[in-house]
């Protein structure tokens, strides 16, 4: 039976499970603005979660695996962005060939810091545990358990929105990012490095991917699994492009694919709709096809992105 408490708790689960989704949508906002394409976050969100847990584990400091998670991510951004930039190479290729190094790579480090693969062994103190409520707003009907009574890197990712929408719309290398994602020819001409700009939009995108890594495995669990992600990071590019590459929308967005993930787990355990198991784990991505099939006309991805500004300038 669907119940006041019922709703409310979905709501909750809402915003908790779009957190990673919605970080790695605004990082990747950051990058494709600057005209990197970087479907390679699937693969930074498995290295900031595989450090957060392993930093987390040994320091016993929740907050060190924190920022171990950032800047591991960051770190790993750095060779998308050496690849592409540097290198020149196509980017949907770079991606996909780090997705595929981060799951061999946090595989082998399993066995070789842990000592067998699979699962990590539990943290001693998680970020769950610094679950704290705003008063007098957390108290508001379904608003306040939502979005006033939550765990850290939740809060992290509302400020986080406000923080990127205001740096890309309202700063000047904002702009100068924004730029290089839409005429880098432009941005050359005024005497601004489009690759300084690339570089930094790649190196935010791997901040905050790995934020949302570390968010998978150090908040809403108390350890790292192999290939935990478990596509987060490609619904996070469908958030980026649902959202028409904004961080409000891609904020929307992956609200959307959180609601349906938290759907799919409700039916299963209350038994609301007598259907095969399988149906309700795929519910999510099902939705995430559909959602992209039915926006991505309606979004204006940057001019730029995906374009090698070296071969470009070449030609003009």
């Amino acid at each position: 039976m669907i119940t006041f408490d019922f709703i409310v708790n979905l709501l909750v689960a809402t915003i908790r499970l779009s957190t990673p989704i919605t970080l790695a949508a605004i990082g990747a906002v950051i990058c494709e603005r600057s005209g990197i394409v970087n479907i390679a976050m699937e693969g930074i969100m498995l290295i900031g979660a595989f450090f957060a847990a392993i930093v987390a584990f040994y320091s016993g400091n929740p907050w060190l695996g924190l920022l171990a998670g950032i800047f591991f991510g960051a770190i790993f951004s750095l060779l998308h962005a050496f690849a592409t930039v540097s290198l020149h190479l196509d980017h949907v290729v770079s991606g996909a060939v780090l997705n595929i190094l981060a799951l061999g790579l946090t595989r082998y480090l399993m066995v070789l810091i842990v000592g067998h693969p699979g699962t990590s062994d539990p943290i001693p103190v998680g970020l769950s545990d610094y679950q704290f409520a705003i008063p007098v707003l957390s108290r508001i009907p379904v608003i306040g358990p939502m979005f006033f009574n939550q765990t850290p890197i939740v809060y992290m990712s509302f400020v986080l929105i406000i923080l990127f929408t205001w740096f890309l719309f309202k700063t000047k290398t904002g702009l100068h990012i924004r730029s290089a994602g839409e005429h880098p020819l432009a941005l050359e001409t005024i005497g601004v490095s489009v690759y300084k700009m690339r570089y930094l939009g790649v190196l935010v995108s791997g901040m905050v991917g790995g934020l949302a890594g570390a968010y998978l495995s150090i908040e809403n669990n108390v350890s790292f699994t192999e290939g935990m992600t478990n596509g987060r990071g490609f619904i996070a590019m469908a958030a980026m492009i649902s959202g028409g590459w904004h961080p409000v929308g891609a904020f929307l967005a992956a609200l959307f694919f959180g609601f349906a993930d938290a759907l799919q787990v409700r039916f299963q355990v209350f038994k609301i709709v007598d259907l095969p198991e399988e149906v309700f784990i795929i519910f999510p991505y099902v939705l995430t096809v559909i959602a992209v099939a039915g926006l991505v006309r309606k979004s204006r991805p940057p001019k730029a992105v995906g374009t090698d500004f070296m071969i470009e300038r070449s030609e003009d």
